[in-house]
């Protein structure tokens, strides 16, 4: 599973990034979020993360207040993700319910 479209912008001071992640499934997609959503940006302001599904693409966007906060969050967002992947791919694909 490659990422794709990673992009960042200015808009308003702030730092913008986004990122779609293709998944096979739909439902893979789902178990990513759900194992992603939980972690929490530490610092109280100056960035805020938003995931969503749409059918089998993650879709993650950042805003920023300082570059170094932004590639801090990114890079640990990468590291979870590879993570999550990994995870599925050891265990094989989601058996429906």
């Amino acid at each position: 599973m490659a990422a794709s479209g990673g992009e960042a912008t200015a808009e308003a001071g702030k730092l913008l990034f986004s990122l779609d992640v293709p998944f096979p499934t739909s439902r893979e997609a789902d178990i990513a979020l759900h194992s992603l959503s939980p972690d929490r940006e530490p610092r109280k302001g100056g960035i805020s993360k938003r995931l969503t599904v749409s059918g089998s693409t993650l879709s993650v966007s950042w805003s920023a207040d300082e570059a170094r906060i932004l590639r801090v969050s990114v890079n640990s967002f990468l590291d979870h993700l590879s993570l999550v992947v990994e995870t599925m791919e050891m265990f094989g694909p989601p058996v429906s319910h």
